[in-house]
């Protein structure tokens, strides 16, 4: 069981330690302590039932569902694309900059409702969870594969925590207006790529 455990969670943060859209945001926010807590407990809780949803078994509807996976593609391509000119927009403006940020004076919900639009707008992120973790899930018989998904459910709790609330570390550094600005064009030139990387898997 502990074994189950164990590997559920390191399969858990191998999968999302990538840096991808989700993670940049829960950062960004994590630098600006703005509704911290609110974010990464979406961002965790969604991956959670995500992972234990695939250990269910719905993986194989989402695999049978062509069409689906064809409509987030599209509307996560839409998504990041606007979430990239944004952060460009801020790395050329003034308001690059840790007490200046247009993140500043949104509310609970708009960093409620973009975290959740970076995790359910997001394909790999259902592949990741429902399909891979669905199917790794099986290797395990009985009450072990809802083992594995505890770790794994666990795994993503502790990696949403370090990312969002060990950001104030970073701190120093982001006093200066230029190291927003290169942020700001890192996070454009992510959500850029995944958009083109997504329209591309849809028309291919």
């Amino acid at each position: 069981m502990y074994s189950a455990f164990i590997f559920g969670f390191a399969t858990s943060v191998g999968l999302i330690l990538a840096i991808g859209p989700q993670n940049a945001f829960v950062l960004r926010q994590g630098l600006q302590k703005q509704h911290v807590g609110l974010v990464v407990a979406t961002c965790a809780i969604s991956d959670g039932a995500m992972i234990l949803a695939g250990v269910a078994g719905a993986g194989h509807l989402v695999q049978q569902s062509p069409l689906i996976m064809q409509g987030l593609r599209f509307g996560g391509a839409a998504f990041l694309a606007c979430y990239g000119v944004l952060a460009a927009r801020r790395a050329w403006s003034a308001k690059s900059t840790l007490a200046t940020s247009s993140f500043e004076e949104r509310s609970w919900r708009h960093a409620l409702l973009t975290a959740l639009a970076f995790t359910f707008l997001n394909p790999h992120v259902y592949l990741d969870t429902i399909v891979l973790m669905g199917t790794i899930s099986t290797g395990y018989a009985g009450m072990g594969k809802w083992i594995f998904a505890l770790g794994a459910s666990v795994g993503s709790v502790t990696w949403f925590s370090l990312l969002g609330f060990g950001a104030r570390l970073l701190q120093p550094v982001f006093s200066r207006p230029i190291s927003w600005k290169i942020l700001d064009l890192f996070i454009a030139a992510l959500m850029l790529s995944l958009s083109a990387l997504l329209l591309l898997s849809a028309i291919s």
